[in-house]
């Protein structure tokens, strides 16, 4: 693996604004950080990319639940956790076998076709006049199968969060319930998939040097981010929070 003194100018700063993208996904427009994905793949080997990366999402994990702590909705995160569990145990047997086409691919893939389906679901639940709730049975048979799939892309590649973007968007939460029920989510499962890491050799103390240099560009972009979501109205939001998804699908599919 790369580490500080290996890498080049251009490369450590483009890892600097790939972490400063970190921040701002997590506290401005969730799913952003696709490309800090994308970013950090090409720079490092892909496979130790997501090593170097999971403690800089848990940076911006931290900063996004000192910000939007208050408007955690829990009842949807209990209801996704034992099916998030399941996605990560498969995603770590996944990876045990896969080579990084086929989860680029795989990954890619899906998250095109759920931001397909997301804006198709918003458009027949606005003409009906109804929102796309989670109390309901379909609901709850929802966000089971959003948890496993994003449990398992987080774990295979940290892309989580379009998968989970696209399942609080077709749930009808707010700018603020999004934020605050994501921070808290991917803070959990983010350190939650710390010891499966290490285990698989991603997480070493060579990627944990780059990461303590990288980290401190984590917080300028959540400043970022929560001066910019302030002057973000609800529908732009979403429509970024979409474009990013598709953005970072494309990404994984073309690389």
């Amino acid at each position: 693996m790369n580490t500080i003194t290996h890498l080049s100018g251009w490369e450590f700063a483009a890892l600097a604004c790939a972490a400063v993208l970190v921040g701002f996904s997590k506290t401005a427009v969730s799913g952003a950080n696709t490309v800090s994905l994308a970013i950090f793949a090409a720079v490092l080997p892909a496979r130790a990319s997501t090593g170097v990366l999971l403690p800089i999402l848990i940076a911006g994990d931290v900063l996004a639940v000192l910000t939007y702590r208050r408007h955690a909705h829990w009842p949807t995160l209990w209801r996704l956790f034992p099916a998030v569990a399941v996605g990560v145990v498969a995603g770590t047997a996944f990876l045990m076998w896969a080579d990084d086409a086929v989860v680029r691919t795989s990954i890619g893939a899906t998250l095109l076709f759920m931001a397909a389906v997301t804006v198709w679901r918003r458009r027949t639940a606005d003409a009906a006049g109804e929102p796309d709730g989670v109390a309901t049975r379909a609901g709850r048979i929802k966000a089971r199968s959003y948890g496993v799939l994003g449990g398992f892309t987080t774990m295979v590649a940290n892309a989580g969060g379009p998968v989970m973007s696209m399942y609080l968007l077709s749930a009808g939460f707010r700018k603020l319930g999004f934020l605050g029920t994501s921070a808290f989510f991917f803070l959990i499962v983010n350190v939650s998939k710390v010891p499966f890491s290490v285990g698989l050799g991603l997480i070493d103390a060579r990627s944990l040097q780059l990461d303590a240099t990288l980290v401190a560009f984590v917080v300028p972009g959540a400043l970022l981010g929560k001066w910019a979501v302030d002057r973000i109205n609800q529908r732009l939001f979403e429509q970024l929070v979409i474009a990013a998804t598709v953005v970072g699908g494309l990404q994984l599919l073309l690389r």
